[in-house]
Formats: structure tokens, sequence, C-alpha cells
């Protein structure tokens, strides 16, 4: 009897899991009310940096994005780029050049020399929030405010620099997200359900049938209601949003002997331990994932 029924669980699953995705599908849409045009100023000083808390210290005032870039706000800078020559589309990608990496041949570390890289695909249309018609860059319906996907470290490096901006380091977006006190997530000690987009949140935007695509609108969690869906406020003590979940976020730092990107922050995807402050994940700047994005410093 125990045989039949793990044998039948088997076979819902394979099931399942064999449904057709649509990642088309549109999402709910709600205004949260939170700008995501918006900078935060991040001022000179100490803090805890870190597992263990070490004494960190950075020693200018910078500002940082409070949200993570938008799909509205990148397709505006494709289209932006693409008619001044910034960018070009070449192989059903879009592409742009990019001056090199110190190479110093250190084990296992891969040279990125001088030339052109991907910034974002136009080929993956079934699970692109954004599309093109061979001149112009638009955004999915329903998607204009959530946070841009499948762009690879080099892509959103550009895009802040076309605004006279860049990508924070490591140390710039722990503080921002941390504050000055050991707080293992940007609101404080605990995380609940709807503090954050991560695996278990719960939000109107999980389905299952769309698993890996679901972020939510940048700054969702702001103590809003939603349907019935209570969100907690959850930006940062100098007022950042989405600092845990919804998508990792690329930083600036390029470490010597290495060619990997490191991001911060989390995921959609991720449970509960992925999501505190000074949690890393690493991979080549030419990556793109439905739970990659960024924000930008100046």
């Amino acid at each position: 009897m125990k045989r039949l029924f793990l044998c039948l669980m088997i076979t819902l699953f394979l099931l399942t899991a064999c449904q057709a995705v649509d990642f088309d599908a549109p999402a709910p849409v709600y205004e949260t009310g939170i700008d995501s045009n918006a900078w935060a100023t991040i001022p000179a000083g100490p803090f805890f940096e870190g597992q263990f808390n070490h004494n960190a210290s950075i020693d200018y005032n910078y500002d940082m994005m409070i949200t993570l870039v938008t799909n509205a706000q990148y397709v505006d800078y494709l289209n932006a780029a693409l008619a001044d020559g910034s960018i070009k589309l070449v192989d059903e990608q879009i592409v742009g050049f990019y001056e090199g990496d110190p190479f110093n041949n250190g084990r296992h570390e891969e040279e990125v020399p001088a030339g052109d890289y991907i910034y974002i695909p136009v080929d993956n249309r079934a699970a692109l929030r954004y599309q093109f018609d061979g001149k112009q860059f638009t955004v999915k319906d329903t998607w204009e405010n959530h946070p841009m996907t499948f762009v690879s470290w080099f892509g959103a490096k550009a895009y802040c620099e076309y605004y006279d901006g860049r990508l924070p380091t490591e140390q710039e977006w722990e503080k921002a997200a941390r504050g000055t006190d050991i707080r293992p997530y940007a609101w404080g000690y605990e995380l609940a359900r709807n503090n954050a987009n991560f695996i278990t949140s719960r939000d109107p935007f999980e389905n299952m049938s769309t698993f890996g695509s679901r972020t939510t609108p940048v700054g969702f969690y702001n103590g809003k209601s939603y349907d019935g869906y209570q969100t907690l406020d959850s930006a940062s003590p100098f007022g950042l949003y989405d600092t845990a979940g919804n998508v990792w976020e690329w930083t600036s730092n390029i470490y010597e002997q290495e060619h990997y990107r490191y991001m911060r922050g989390g995921s959609k995807d991720l449970y509960e331990a992925n999501l505190r402050v000074w949690m890393r994940n690493n991979a080549r700047p030419t990556y793109i994932s439905p739970a990659i994005g960024f924000r930008c410093a100046r």
C-alpha cells in the first residue's frame, strides 16, 4: 500500500512538472507608492560588516537607489542607448564594449579582455519581461514596475554609468541594507513571511505554473495591503527596499585573480537563511538569470 501511494505521488509530481509553463502570463497590478526614481544618502562612518560583525567604515557619503532598477527604466535606457550607438544588436543579443579586467593568471582565473559583451538577450521571448520589434524595446504589459532581470553584470554596469552612476561595492551595499547595528535583515532581527519575496512568502505573485519567474514590484513590501495580502514595512534604516529577496543584486567589485562578480540580497527562490545581509553569491559577468537584477549607487 505504501509503495502504491509513493508511485501515485511520483506520477502526480511528474504530471505537474510536465505542464506547460506560461511565462507570458500577466501579473497582478498593484501600485506600491514607492518612487523608483528616488535615492537615499548613506552617511560616512562606521558600520558592522559580515556574519561576525566586523568593525568597518566607509569614509564618504554616497547615494543608493531606494529600489531595484525596473523593467520600465531599463527599457528607456535600451532605447536611448540604441539610438545613440552606445549599444548594438548582435546575434539576438544586446552587446556593448567593456574595457577588460586586469589579468593575473591566477588559479582558475579566466581572462576578461577588452571587447563587446552581452548586456541582455532578446531571443528568449517566452521568459523575458520586455520585447523588441527590431527598432524599439517595450515592456510587456503589467511588468513595468518589476525589477529588471536577465541582465548581465556588464549590462547592469553600463546602465548605471549611462546615468552618471555606478554599481555599488559590496561594502556600500551592505551598509545601505543594514544600517549601523548588527541586524541580520534590513528591517530587524526576525523574518516573517510577509517581509520579503522569498520561497515561502505566499504573495499574490506566486504561481507554480510560472515558478522561477514571479518577481514582485519594487517596493512591494512597504506595509500596504494588496487584496488582503498584508505586507510589513521592510525598508532598511536608510530607506532601501528589496534588499532581501525578490532578486539578487550585482555589485561592482573586481577582486584580484578572480573573474567572478558578486551579488547580494538573495532572491525569490531561496529560504530564510539566504536573505541575511551578509550572504553572497557569484557568477561570471556574462551570466543572466530571472533571479538577478541590480540597483545603482553614486
